[in-house]
């Protein structure tokens, strides 16, 4: 049986702690910057060991938060790890693998603002549907923390 219970199951209480969930792991990630987004990790984890023996249906908020914010954060780390790589591939070049280096970084700001949208909107639809006591499951997460 999966972790999640049915709106049934869970108490009003249990469904503001699982929405406060994921609103707290989002407004750590801002708060520090979203490239910085281990503080939404920080906050979903934490909240994941107080509550996962007593609450199951708050535990699988949580570890979807944790899973949801570690991938954000490792996709933006990508994201910085490739501006890196091209910035020097365009320094050891001498400015002349620019020609190929130049398109690939204008696509890194799209990439950029895609990251930071869907962690904003997916936040969002996760604590509503939490607060309804329904279950969620974050789009393109690596599911790490079981």
């Amino acid at each position: 049986m999966h972790a999640m219970s049915h709106r049934e199951h869970a108490t009003s209480t249990d469904r503001q702690w699982a929405a406060g969930t994921h609103v707290a792991a989002l407004v750590l990630a801002l708060l520090t910057s979203w490239t910085a987004g281990f503080a939404g990790m920080l906050a979903a984890g934490v909240v994941y060991l107080l509550k996962r023996d007593e609450a199951p249906f708050i535990a699988a908020h949580a570890r979807e938060a944790f899973n949801f914010n570690l991938s954000m954060f490792l996709y933006a780390c990508a994201v910085c790890v490739a501006g890196l790589l091209l910035l020097g591939a365009t320094v050891l070049t001498l400015g002349i693998g620019l020609i190929v280096t130049l398109p690939a970084g204008l696509v890194l700001p799209v990439a950029v603002a895609a990251i930071a949208v869907m962690w904003l909107v997916c936040s969002i639809v996760a604590a509503t549907k939490a607060w309804n006591g329904e279950e969620y499951r974050y789009p393109l997460t690596l599911r790490l923390l079981g």
